[in-house]
């Protein structure tokens, strides 16, 4: 039998993974749309036309999150009470301002940007579109800060009742882990916006259609989503595995599969974890390479998981190892590819070479994969802790719900976001089948009349 603290962690992990897939989208298109408005102003018409219609991908996408996002919100309730009842007048706070903020920033200028547009001038309506950025982006920091705490909690203390009390907005909301971890969540977005907004520019070459305006916003996409791979992984990237080492070391040491310590550690490419023998099979090694990107020392000293109590090691350590090196693995082809693809634009063939064309059109799934790995990464390697250092998971969870209600709702959310998924996925091929259009462009409001 399953037990409930399992059906607890499994409902949220799926249900939060679900709903990650629309935001991300969201996120890194926002600052695509936001391009593609400022060449609208420059006179590009079909700039403005690949506006228009990314904005209906967007806002589909923008739904789909709210729905799927709202149920997160009451599972701190129901699954997780005895966290809110500790710590709720701490995350709290940055839920709160994620809805009464951002959300309501987003959702506004959202509104105004698919429907305003003959009523506004070309540069409000710009503006418009930047509004719709920082809410979006606004948006992901608070949810940032809100998993910061948990990951490295700061301003705060702990009352005579045990219950956790904030003693500064301002250090929850500058926490140095959220900014680190921000960054690099926000470029994996980006990443995710860039390789869909190819792979549907790529099916519209491919096929023959809309060329004129696809292939002029597939060479935006590729030359966002180049600098943007390259950023996620270095320097993003590194500052987000150094602050875990440095805070997180038995986290670090499971997620590279590095089990005794060593001076002069190698960084494991491939290979499998072998826990029994504390070894890892078929491994491919870079010699030295660990130590110097944690310490930027050839033979410095890198401790392994042996080296800590085993209470302390994540439950789940071949899914953690395997979840990071997938991310790390997928970012380094996302870099490859892009590369390619800007070197071709640059060469003004890339929207005739149907090899890489086929190859865009093919990766839209692997971004997503590649963030749902990451944020696997950091969660299930956190593990043991819902708060670090303060607070076991199985602390956290709700006392008074049974096995079999946990398991209802749980088959509940995998059907109802069954129907959802289908849903979205007609809708959005009818837009996409639909694609771009420069014909008949919205008559716009003179600026200033």
């Amino acid at each position: 039998m399953i037990d409930s603290l399992l059906l607890h962690r499994v409902q949220f992990a799926f249900t939060v993974s679900f709903h990650y897939l629309f935001p991300q989208l969201t996120m890194g298109l926002a600052l695509l749309i936001f391009i593609l408005k400022c060449m609208g102003l420059r006179g590009h018409t079909w700039a403005d036309a690949a506006a228009r219609f990314w904005l209906k991908i967007f806002g589909l996408t923008f739904l789909m999150g709210v729905v799927t996002g709202i149920p997160l919100e009451f599972q701190f309730g129901t699954n997780w009470a005895q966290l809110v009842k500790m710590t709720g007048s701490i995350l709290g706070q940055t839920l709160a301002m994620e809805g009464i903020f951002a959300f309501f920033l987003e959702s506004t200028f959202l509104y105004l940007l698919i429907f305003g547009e003959k009523k506004m001038g070309k540069r409000t309506h710009c503006l418009v579109s930047f509004l719709l950025l920082a809410g979006t982006w606004l948006s992901g920091y608070f949810i940032i800060c809100t998993n910061a705490f948990m990951q490295h909690p700061v301003g705060y203390r702990i009352g005579e009742d045990g219950v956790y009390q904030l003693t500064s907005i301002w250090a929850l909301l500058s926490n140095p882990w959220a900014l680190k971890q921000y960054l690099h969540t926000m470029t994996g977005a980006v990443i995710t916006g860039c390789f869909t907004m190819a792979s549907i520019a790529a099916f519209h070459l491919l096929k023959q259609q809309h060329q004129d305006i696809s292939r002029r916003y597939l060479s935006v996409a590729v030359l966002v989503g180049f600098p943007a791979s390259m950023i996620a992984a270095m320097p993003t990237g590194d500052w987000e595995a150094k602050q875990v080492q440095q805070h997180q070391p038995v986290k670090f040491a499971a997620m590279e599969g590095h089990f005794h310590t060593e001076d002069g550690a190698g960084l494991i490419i491939l290979g499998q974890p072998n826990l029994q023998e504390m070894k890892i099979d078929n491994p491919i090694i870079i010699p030295k390479a660990l130590s110097f990107l944690t310490h930027a020392s050839w033979d410095a000293r890198v401790k392994g998981l042996t080296e800590y109590d085993r209470d302390l090691w994540p439950d789940n350590i071949e899914l953690l190892y395997f979840s990071y090196h997938i991310m790390a693995g997928l970012g380094t082809l996302f870099i490859a590819l892009m590369g390619v693809s800007l070197l071709l634009v640059w060469k003004g063939k890339l929207h005739t070479n149907r090899f890489i064309l086929w190859l865009l059109m093919l990766s839209l799934p692997f971004p997503f994969i590649a963030n749902t790995a990451g944020w696997f990464t950091t969660e299930i390697g956190r593990q043991p802790w819902l708060i670090y250092g303060l607070m076991k998971t199985a602390d956290g969870a709700s006392k008074n719900i049974s096995q079999g209600n946990v398991m209802f709702t749980l088959l509940g959310f995998m059907g109802l976001y069954l129907l959802l998924s289908v849903l979205y996925f007609f809708l959005a091929t009818r837009i996409i089948g639909q694609g771009p259009e420069l014909i008949n462009p919205p008559e716009t409001k003179a600026e200033g009349a």
